[in-house]
């Protein structure tokens, strides 16, 4: 293994940037946010050029489809190979992997009476995805000193809101200046190319591998009967699965922009942006303050006024209120997205990690495209305003449901 980093900086209770001052997380930091500019001006493009060749939600909702099945299949074994081989090779792979996917989409995009051949290119892109998530999360600790796990996952997540606001935008702005995918194709490769540039020469604390005569089947087993053990973070990773797969509106933004508010792909990338905007902020704030004293229940209600916004956004027949409730539905679903990685982090020892990230990946990567996939068929069959509205609804339900089911998560404390 590579050598341990350098010493600890201040504590994260005194130095809201403690975990950025250590170099090796840093590079790591600024590699995700230009990767994940990348990946969220592909999913501009994808939802505007299917949209704009079918008119079709189903063909939107097929997108997620293609991206969750690799996803579904590959993350369980993914988190093993994580836990037994070299995370940053693995994470470097995976951007290659994931960058000629994206050259693929260009390619196919320039094909207009070929459609099928844009949901090959996003199965390779699930492969990818399935391989970096957990690489990805597993590493993350590796840069840092346990005692900022904290910090280094609000920064974590403050880097990605900010591409996740980027990203669309500049997706958006692309295809609106060029009437064209493919430009933004080409700016997501070149995104996650940089990603694996820039994490190369990261240097990472040393972990105890997986024995190797410890077969797959039995260390995914063990990953699974320790998050079982583990019911806090079961039902934080639960709770985000089922509210997001039935609450996300992401998949039917084209729909919203091109049919019900009539802003165009300009427009498309401004909804897009807007949840990242409010958790951007949320993100900050949350970065400059000490940790939640009432952990379990902030997460509780987050995720219910992430649902609740949901069913403003999905009657809303105004650009401007759409997106102020979006944003906060942003800035609230930043909160259960820190609560969950710190606990992640905290609670899970350094051999376990590929396996837990790959489960949480499992829960949280598949809901999203389930949930596009559910919209999207819905849609086809209510109406994009019923299937909005009703996934929000499902959303509080779940809300309900996760805190009877797991008390120890309503009484989680500060973390």
């Amino acid at each position: 293994m590579a050598s341990r980093p350098a010493a600890a900086p201040p504590s994260s209770r005194t130095d809201p940037y403690a975990a950025l001052r250590i170099r090796d997380f840093r590079l790591y930091v600024i590699g995700n946010f230009v990767g994940t500019i990348g990946m969220e001006m592909v999913t501009v493009a994808v939802g505007w050029d299917l949209y704009e060749r079918t008119g079709s939600a189903l063909a939107l909702g097929a997108v997620g489809l293609a991206q969750v099945l690799p996803v579904f299949l590959l993350t369980l074994p993914a988190g093993h190979v994580s836990d037994r081989f070299d995370r940053k090779r693995l994470l470097i792979a995976a951007q290659i992997l994931l960058a000629l996917s994206y050259v693929g989409l260009a390619v196919a995009t320039a094909l207009p009476h070929v459609v099928a051949l844009v949901y090959v290119f996003l199965v390779v892109a699930g492969i990818a995805r399935a391989f970096q998530q957990p690489a990805k999360d597993a590493l993350s600790p590796q840069l840092i000193p346990p005692s900022l796990f904290g910090n280094a996952a609000t920064w974590r997540s403050t880097s990605w809101q900010l591409a996740a606001v980027l990203g669309p935008g500049a997706g958006g702005l692309v295809i609106g200046a060029t009437h064209h995918a493919a430009p933004a194709y080409a700016l997501a490769a070149g995104a996650v190319l940089a990603f694996a540039l820039l994490i190369a020469p990261a240097r990472s604390r040393p972990y105890v591998p997986v024995a190797e005569e410890e077969g797959m089947l039995s260390t995914l087993v063990g990953g699974v009967r320790f998050l079982r053990r583990t019911k806090a973070v079961l039902a934080a990773i639960t709770l985000d699965m089922f509210a997001v797969m039935l609450g996300g509106a992401t998949m039917l933004l084209p729909i919203y922009a091109k049919d019900i508010l009539r802003v165009g792909a300009t427009g498309l990338g401004w909804l897009l942006a807007a949840p990242a905007v409010g958790a951007l902020v949320t993100a900050l704030i949350m970065a400059h303050r000490p940790p939640l004293r009432h952990a379990g229940r902030a997460l509780l209600v987050s995720v219910a006024v992430y649902g609740a916004g949901t069913v403003v956004f999905g009657l809303s027949r105004s650009f401007t209120l759409s997106l102020i409730v979006l944003a906060v539905v942003g800035a609230f679903d930043m909160v259960s997205v820190v609560i969950r990685n710190t606990l992640l982090q905290v609670m899970t020892p350094d051999e376990f990690r590929g396996r837990i990230s790959a489960v949480n990946g499992l829960f949280t990567g598949t809901s999203n495209e389930l949930g596009g996939f559910e919209s999207g068929t819905l849609a086809a069959v209510a109406g994009p305003v019923f299937a909005v509205v009703i996934g929000g609804v499902g959303a509080m339900v779940v809300v309900g449901i996760t805190a009877v089911a797991w008390p120890e998560l309503r009484k989680l404390g500060q973390l």
